[in-house]
């Protein structure tokens, strides 16, 4: 278990706290709960660079450390009324479908090697973004106004165009 690995996993404790101060609307909790976790998100990747601790295992915590918060902020914000549940819907459905892709690829022996893509950083990018502006938004107690309908539709727009790209490279890769 290296420091990175540690971190990673702290921030993940983190989640249940965030979405705890979102139910309870302590926007200012919540939205230094999520400062904090992006802040350690940047700390256990520059640690694991520089002192070259990177790891496989690190590698898959940092990333479902980072749908869980995104996945259960979006839930969350959705359950409370805070951002339509289309929006919710469409996100987490991106991921979920990322993630079946995966698996039905690894049950037919067809293993699909994950690399990043350019549109699926934006996607989530967009969705740090959205997400930490509505915390900080109602933690400072300033209105979003429409920004927050026009920034839930390109993070929408994102999730849905990163999910069809994702889909067209599974099924090129499943039939070939």
């Amino acid at each position: 278990m290296t420091l990175p690995n540690l971190i990673t996993i702290g921030r993940l404790v983190l989640v249940p706290f965030v979405i705890a101060m979102i139910q309870q609307g302590a926007w200012g909790l919540a939205f230094a709960g999520f400062a904090v976790a992006g802040l350690s998100d940047a700390v256990d990747g520059w640690v694991a660079r520089r002192f070259d601790m990177k790891s496989e295992l690190g590698a898959y915590l940092d990333a479902l450390a980072d749908k869980a918060l995104l996945v259960s902020i979006f839930v969350t914000l959705a359950v409370t009324g805070v951002v339509p549940g289309w929006l919710a819907i469409v996100v987490v459905s991106r991921d979920a479908m990322v993630v079946a892709a995966i698996i039905v690829s690894w049950l037919l022996d067809r293993r699909l090697a994950i690399r990043p893509l350019m549109i699926g950083k934006l996607n989530t990018a967009a969705q740090i973004v959205f997400a930490g502006g509505i915390l900080g938004l109602r933690a400072f107690g300033i209105d979003g106004g429409p920004f927050e309908a026009w920034a839930a539709v390109l993070v929408a727009a994102l999730a849905a165009g990163s999910a069809a790209v994702y889909g067209v490279i599974w099924l090129r890769h499943m039939a070939g």
